[in-house]
């Protein structure tokens, strides 16, 4: 069975459905980053062997393996290696010190990429929004969130998810990273962003690579847009923003969610709970897309 070495440190960015685990080490005095991902086995859920959906287990490995990242503009992949067996597979990857980059950078990053003419191979994420609102529908939505003051804008966005969703599809269909955060994007090689982890790379929305960056963005909503436009001068802005705002309010609302149902099921009243250094990051972040909530109310 497969194991990790005792002196391999582990690493933060192992929750994915497939991921066993991230360890960072050194190889011949290469510093690098191993990743284990385990295969299906009975039981599991049938979206991780589904090539399309946002939880297919092998698609950073099948990203490597095609080479398919390696040199796309404005974001592109380090050097590694893939290595499978029966059990799972094994990705080595450089370790990618971290260039400290903007939000702002980021983002013309993202907008380039998004312009960018990726090949279309069947692994890539095609519904990610769809299946990430699916998964949260299957949890039971957002009941916490009855409890709050945005119960009833919560309430409607809910009630009109479809709606939504069904915009999105009718948006221009564009390359993504779907899950650019500025630790998914550490590194720097000239004017591309390296990105070190691809399992949920796929093609959606314009403007919902940006609207999932200006969550954790410290730059304000509209310098992030006007840098995503140099990227992709092409797009037509109201479509840019109507990807992004509906990808940051759903995220933001389901991050809340998520933070505040484990939150409440300690002892006293839930508004007790909103300055938890678990729960008041998420909140402040839901706090910003007031705006946009309001954007889509009018919708």
């Amino acid at each position: 069975m497969w194991q990790p070495e005792p002196d391999w440190v582990v690493l933060p960015g192992g929750s994915g459905t497939s991921t066993v685990g991230v360890w960072r080490t050194a190889l011949a005095g290469r510093p690098v980053v191993i990743k284990r991902l385990a295969a299906p086995r009975p039981g599991d859920p049938a979206a991780v062997s589904e090539p399309g959906h946002i939880g297919y287990w092998r698609r950073e490995a099948d990203v490597i393996v095609t080479g398919l990242t390696e040199a796309t503009p404005g974001l592109r992949s380090t050097t590694a290696s893939v290595e499978e067996d029966p059990e799972g597979i094994t990705i080595v990857r450089d370790w990618v010190e971290d260039a400290s980059s903007s939000g702002l950078f980021l983002a013309l990053c993202m907008g380039r990429f998004a312009a960018a003419d990726l090949p279309r191979p069947r692994f890539l994420a095609r519904n990610l929004m769809r299946d990430r609102i699916d998964r949260v529908a299957r949890r039971g939505g957002w009941p916490t969130l009855d409890r709050t003051t945005v119960a009833d804008v919560a309430d409607h966005l809910w009630r009109h998810r479809g709606a939504m969703l069904d915009l999105l599809d009718g948006l221009p269909q564009v390359p993504q990273h779907g899950d650019p955060t500025a630790r998914n994007l550490p590194g720097r090689y000239g004017d591309d962003a390296i990105g070190i982890d691809w399992g949920t790379v796929g093609t959606g929305p314009v403007g919902g690579d940006l609207g999932y960056l200006s969550l954790s963005a410290r730059e304000g909503f509209e310098p992030l847009l006007d840098a995503y436009l140099l990227g992709i001068p092409d797009a037509n802005r109201d479509q840019v923003v109507l990807g992004a705002q509906i990808v940051a309010v759903y995220t933001a609302l389901s991050r809340a969610e998520w933070a505040l149902a484990r939150a409440a099921t300690g002892e006293g009243a839930l508004a007790s709970k909103y300055r938890h250094p678990a729960v008041a990051p998420h909140l402040r972040t839901l706090q910003r897309q007031f705006p946009h909530m309001e954007a889509l109310l009018q919708l």
